[in-house]
């Protein structure tokens, strides 16, 4: 979280994935301005996993719209703002309880 602070992420955003997903502990959702800042603190973000002993897979470099860095323990998603709108990661993992699906459903 500091690091994508630092690179002057956007909406960092971080979900406990415990007793919803086994395959990482959180989840770290960011923004970037653009495909260029994305991809940019994608690989500062994995050089740092790096340096600090861990291993880091990315996906999506190349077009830098979504960028996934598997940590192992942790997953970050950084995306352009349209697509993290688009994909709406946060809705999905229930962040907000009341934000479900079934909650905007009865309310219809």
């Amino acid at each position: 979280m500091k690091s994508l602070d630092d690179d002057q992420a956007q909406d960092i955003v971080s979900i406990a994935l415990e007793g919803k997903s086994n395959i990482a502990d959180h989840m770290v959702i960011a923004e970037g301005r653009s495909t260029r800042q994305v991809a940019s603190m994608a690989q500062k973000l994995a050089e740092r996993v790096k340096q600090a002993g861990g291993e880091a897979r990315i996906e999506g470099l190349a077009n830098a719209d979504w960028v996934l860095i598997d940590t192992g323990d942790v997953i970050v998603h950084l995306f352009r703002p349209e697509v993290r709108t688009f994909y709406n990661l946060e809705r999905m993992w229930a962040v907000g309880e009341d934000d479900t699906p079934d909650a905007e459903a009865a309310e219809a």
